[in-house]
């Protein structure tokens, strides 16, 4: 690959994250096409290759690593799967797009790291697509100006219209709290030292044994105190916002504003449904972005180290919320990797 050649992407998981980077990168993203799907399910990998002229489909993501015509890997299967995945990519050196969470719990993430840092170099790119949304940038720009003084609370909510079948109350905070526990890092620029989950009477709307709405609080080495209301089946559509509040004011994000329509005797906007259509142009840059930091063979955006300070943070959260209390968060040294 040469440093403005196309970039040639095999794309592991075609499910529906998987599908729609396959949909990004063919028709919106510069710079790269889809030479290779990956999907344990062989006949949908087929059907999806088919739509792509010189894409081939795989079941094996290592066969895909191999192939001449893959140049990087943009993973979006299952978190169980990630791990081997990113070690496969590392040891054919091939820069890394991996979808958020980077492995389900610490001790494996940690792996990942310790992978990486072997390697002497950063290959991999963490999909914690929140810091390439517009508003989430105005908001880290603003508060990296000092206009509003020292951050001192980072208030956040997080709605789904309904939550898959297979949720379970601790992938609350694992699948989706963890873009809180990254988006807290780094607009605060500060580590989490402890999560404390509190649980208030599930909605009736929830499915059964499943603990819906959460409470979380994230306690930060900087002294400011991060909330999270996690609600995965309030039935009207999808909501992202945070409010900081600083020394000298507050700036606030997400409140959906762009149209208000006045119609038949009522006013008012729509609610994105899910997090595809929420954050669809965070999606374009976060991998737009991507494409152009390997094709001149840079890794920039969120780290695996990243990744794992969010895992730390969410197996934290998850001892709290079926054990009860205040849980540290129990992080190594960061490496000079990613210092």
């Amino acid at each position: 690959m040469t440093e403005r050649g196309t970039l040639r992407v095999a794309v592991v998981g075609t499910g529906k994250m998987g599908a729609d980077h396959v949909r990004r990168l063919h028709e919106v993203v510069s710079g790269a096409r889809v030479s290779a799907v990956v999907d344990l399910d062989a006949e949908r990998a087929k059907q999806i290759a088919a739509r792509i002229d010189g894409c081939t489909a795989y079941t094996d993501p290592a066969s895909a690593m191999t192939a001449a015509d893959v140049d990087a890997v943009l993973i979006a299967s299952p978190g169980p799967a990630h791990e081997a995945a990113l070690l496969q990519a590392f040891a054919h050196d091939l820069p890394v797009l991996c979808e958020k969470p980077l492995t389900p719990d610490a001790a494996s993430a940690l792996r990942v790291v310790e992978a990486e840092c072997a390697l002497g170099r950063r290959r991999a790119q963490v999909g914690f697509m929140r810091r390439f949304d517009a508003e989430y940038m105005k908001l880290k720009s603003l508060l990296g100006t000092g206009q509003l003084g020292r951050p001192l609370m980072l208030h956040n909510r997080h709605r789904n219209a309904a939550s898959p079948p297979f949720f379970t109350s601790s992938m609350l905070i694992s699948d989706s709290v963890a873009h809180e526990a990254d988006v807290t890092r780094w607009l605060l620029g500060h580590e989490i030292t402890a999560v404390t989950v509190w649980r208030p009477a599930p909605s009736a709307n929830a499915p059964d044994d499943l603990q819906d709405p959460q409470f979380v609080l994230f306690e930060t080495d900087g002294g400011a105190l991060s909330d999270v209301e996690i609600f995965v089946n309030c039935g009207f559509g999808y909501q992202v916002r945070a409010e900081a509040v600083c020394e000298r004011g507050t700036a606030r994000i997400g409140d959906g504003h762009a149209m208000v329509t006045d119609m038949a005797g009522r006013w008012g906007g729509t609610i994105a449904q899910d997090f595809v259509e929420r954050f669809a142009d965070a999606y374009d840059r976060e991998v737009q972005a991507w494409v152009d930091a390997t094709r001149h063979g840079r890794v920039t955006g969120p780290s695996v180290w990243d990744g794992y300070a969010a895992a730390a943070v969410c197996e934290a959260g998850v001892r709290s919320l079926e054990e009860g209390g205040r849980m540290p968060v129990e992080l190594v040294e960061r490496p000079a990797l990613y210092g």
